[in-house]
Order: C-alpha cells, then structure tokens, then sequence
C-alpha cells in the first residue's frame, strides 16, 4: 500500500519520527534490572508511544545508496510495539513475522513523501488466527492515526 503524503519528504520524514519516537532502551533495561513486571513495561510503553507506536530502527536509505548514483531519498523503518506484539504472540508465535512493522518513505519526482508498508490487517490476517487478525486490524487503525497526527489522511488508503 503507498500513500501520497503531498508532503515535503524531510517535512513528512520529521513528523513520522515525532509521532513514532524511538524505543526509550533505558526505561526498559531499568525495568528489568529493577526486576519490574509486565505492568510495568505497559507503562513504559504507554509513555513512551503517546500514539501507541515507537520505532525500533530506521535505515537511511540515501546515505547507503548515494553513493551508487542514486537520488531519491529514501528511509526505512521498523515501528511497532511490544505490548501490542506480545498479544498476537500468545495466538501465534508466527505474528513475530510481521512485528514490528516494516514501513518506508520515499521521495517521488516531486521531492514528496510517499509512504509505503503493508497492511497490518493482511500481514497479521495472513495466519489465520482470529486473535492475531484482530490485532492487526486495531493496527490498521493506530497507523492511520499515526499518519493523521503527522498530517495526512489515509483512511481510503486502508479501505
């Protein structure tokens, strides 16, 4: 699935980083060396994703391929959330396949944003657990939201 974001890529690029922060590793490392519990990674998470997703990684794909010619920009990124992860995981360890989410952005003759992924919906759905399915139409809905915040409607883009 693509969206045409209409956006500048660096301007687009700068809101998906704000409303998908990173990982915040300390608060989870102090969490398990405290010998906190689920809970307590739940509040974190919450915390940490106020739009109940976070990046794990992120690829700059024109820093790698420039030097072989190319120019159009591009960045990759792993977002998901493992509170969210954990409850595909107890159905079907399977859904690790899927999560987190892989997503990339890329910029069209233009200089625009384009952002690209699968959905959710039909990678989760793919292994036939009704539980996992259901998760990933929710995640349907939380990257809609995520792209909303960052200003761009995508709800047809999920139709």
């Amino acid at each position: 699935m693509e969206v045409r974001t209409g956006m500048p890529y660096a301007q687009f690029v700068t809101a998906l980083e704000k409303a998908a922060p990173p990982l915040d590793t300390w608060a989870f490392e102090l969490i398990a060396e405290s010998g906190g519990t689920w809970d307590d990674v739940r509040a974190a998470m919450e915390e940490n994703a106020p739009h109940h997703l976070i990046r794990y990684w992120r690829l700059n794909g024109t820093q790698v391929l420039k030097l072989a010619g190319g120019t159009t920009r591009s960045m990759e990124y792993l977002i998901g959330n493992h509170v969210i992860a954990e409850s595909m995981f107890r159905h079907d360890p399977r859904a690790l396949l899927y999560a987190p989410l892989r997503m990339m952005v890329w910029s069209d003759e233009n200089d625009r944003a384009v952002f690209a992924m699968h959905r959710p919906s039909d990678e989760f759905g793919s292994l036939g657990n009704a539980g996992v399915t259901k998760v990933g139409e929710m995640l349907d809905r939380y990257v809609i939201a995520l792209l909303h915040e960052c200003g761009v409607s995508a709800e047809r883009d999920f139709a």
